[in-house]
């Protein structure tokens, strides 16, 4: 053990084969309890908890210090280790079995009284935040950050196994086209110029491809200006993986092998590979998402087919017009909502996805209780069950319009149903991977009139539908990969262009004109002209991953510093105003006031 001038033993070393040894402990006080004079000290540091008694008739004087000591004084304590009675041995605690007598005591430090009890989970996230080096010192809190360290060393030691060199790119770059708002930084040297903070190191792994390293990996820290949810930081880390002469087949056993070996290394848990594999049209076709949940099997189901010849207007007029209806069978639901609770559904889907609306279908005593029930046929609600195993506790949610839409909002349907169902909770720590494969390369931007990357530009399209980049970008499928776990996503990737009259071709199907594209990748093209290898890679979000292994609901429950919901620091109070003379270095102008 590492040695320590205050210490000569950690709080949870001790055991009953220490019993005679003199030992000094150090930590906070986390407990202090009175018996009538004899004063008991629960001393707490980073590996455990140790008791300590103070007794009065061995040592009057440290006694007497030690009524003074409250909850999170920092002390010191030398003592003789004593085996507990019978009686008073607490099983709970790997020391549970004995105790520290005190022969002296040092108060290291006093401590205020904390603002909130550091052992109730209900205190508010902010004021948690606000002294989050409070937070932190919560065996919770504790535990998330070494599980943290041994997903980071386990990462690294199989990525050496496998002959991948380490490298830092910048943090100081180009703005990298990732889907998201840049972090500007300006220059003092260069007025009007600005560095972008990276969004993720692209460019500059697929560079390290061209210089022959072959097998490059990072642990690299990334930045985007983005609302925030509970997956999301404005900084955050990905494990970020780049190889040469590399197909797909490659990039997914790679990646297998190294979650099998963090989930062992971090938390002892089997991970069994190879994942299973879905399209991206099959994942949203069945379970309205690309990064489906598959702990539990509510799929939706295709109706279109059905109301083509229907009496039903609504539907009729939808898949006539090329549209999609689909529905999803939640089983058992309909005892658990009532009909002011569906309206509330309806208006969720039509605020969250545009939708028109939420109808749906269900049966009491067979009778049909549903606003649409009137407009459909017997031949068609007899379909409908017949299709979907439809009973008289179920609720058949329907979608109807545009494909995508229709795939995303019953699929959120499916995800809202099954919480209320209690699926997700039944499946307790099961974990369910995936991968999902073939997503569309672009997509268009109505906003933009024009054609965007999916992943991002640096795609390589498959190799069959080349010919549709130009005829038909919507159809093109790319040559990327997501991996799953439990409803989310993991990491994605892909093999990347590196030939560069494509690269140069994919830029202007998006609307990137030969002038822009030297501006903004011409060091990236002029690369890929002196003999580019094959590539490809894939990037996974280490603070997603370690939320998944502790089985937390937030990315800021295993960060050491996070930003709250609305991107603020509470601790330091950042971002903060900057004074007048550091926006004149910076050659800006502060923002004039709001009103």
């Amino acid at each position: 053990m590492f040695a320590a001038a205050y210490r000569t033993r950690h709080c949870a070393e001790l055991r009953p084969e220490h019993e005679g040894n003199t030992v000094s402990l150090a930590g906070w006080v986390s407990v202090r309890r009175d018996h009538g004079g004899v004063i008991f000290i629960d001393l707490r540091d980073r590996e455990g908890v140790t008791q300590i008694v103070f007794r009065p008739e061995e040592n009057a004087a440290v006694a007497a210090q030690a009524h003074h000591l409250r909850s999170e004084d920092v002390i010191s304590v030398t003592g003789r280790v004593e085996r507990r009675s019978e009686a008073t041995v607490n099983a709970q605690l790997p020391t549970g079995a004995v105790e520290v007598v005190a022969a002296e005591l040092r108060v290291l430090n006093k401590a205020e009284v904390p603002p909130f009890p550091l052992d109730d989970p209900s205190v508010n996230e902010d004021l948690r935040l606000q002294y989050r080096y409070l937070d932190l010192r919560t065996a919770a809190m504790q535990r998330n950050l070494r599980v943290r360290h041994r997903a980071v060393k386990a990462t690294r030691d199989y990525f050496d196994a496998q002959g991948f060199i380490e490298v830092e790119t910048p943090i100081l770059s180009n703005p990298t086209p990732e889907g998201a708002r840049d972090f500007l930084v300006p220059s003092r040297l260069h007025a009007g110029s600005f560095y972008a903070l990276p969004q993720a190191p692209q460019q500059y792994k697929q560079l390290l491809q061209v210089a022959g390293l072959e097998k490059y990996f990072q642990i690299a820290k990334c930045f985007r200006d983005e609302d925030q949810r509970a997956d999301r930081q404005p900084e955050f880390t990905q494990i970020d993986v780049e190889a040469s002469f590399v197909g797909q087949e490659d990039i997914i056993r790679l990646t297998e092998g190294m979650l099998a070996a963090v989930f062992q290394a971090a938390v002892g848990a089997e991970v069994a590979t190879p994942f299973p594999r879905m399209t991206w049209h099959d994942a949203m076709n069945r379970f309205g998402s690309d990064k489906p949940d598959l702990r539990f099997s509510l799929e939706l189901t295709e109706f279109t087919d059905l109301f083509r010849a229907s009496e039903f207007k609504v539907f009729r007029s939808i898949a006539d017009g090329g549209g999609a209806i689909k529905a999803l069978r939640a089983p058992g639901l309909s005892p658990l909502l009532s009909r002011e609770q569906l309206k509330k559904w309806e208006e969720w889907v039509k605020q969250e996805f545009g939708a028109k609306g939420l109808a749906y279908l269900r049966r009491k005593d067979g009778e049909w209780d549903s606003p649409i029930a009137k407009f459909m046929s017997e031949a068609e609600k007899t379909a409908l069950v017949e299709r979907t195993g439809f009973t008289d506790d179920d609720i058949l949610f329907f979608g109807a319009g545009p494909w995508d839409q229709v795939c995303e909002t019953l699929g959120r349907v499916r995800l809202r149903a099954a919480d209320h169902l209690g699926l997700i909770k039944a499946a307790g720590d099961r974990r369910e991977f995936l991968w999902v494969t073939d997503f569309p390369l672009l997509q268009f931007a109505p906003e933009e009139n024009r054609w965007v990357a999916v992943h991002h530009p640096f795609t390589r399209p498959n190799a069959d539908d080349l010919p549709l980049v130009d005829s038909d970008p919507g159809k093109a499928r790319a040559v990327a990969y997501d991996v799953v776990l439990n409803g989310v996503e993991l990491g994605g990737g892909s093999i990347r262009i590196h030939e560069r009259d494509l690269q140069a071709k994919m830029f202007t199907v998006m609307g990137i004109g030969p002038e822009e594209q030297q501006k903004k990748f011409g060091h990236l093209l002029k690369a890929f002209s002196f003999g580019a290898p094959p590539h490809g890679g894939i990037a996974l979000g280490l603070d997603r991953l370690v939320m998944l292994l502790c089985g937390a609901q937030s990315i800021r429950e295993v960060m050491a510093f996070p930003k709250n919901n609305r991107a603020l620091d509470l601790m330091t109070r950042a971002p903060l105003e900057v004074e007048p003379r550091q926006y004149r270095e910076l050659h800006l102008q502060p923002a004039a006031p709001k009103g």
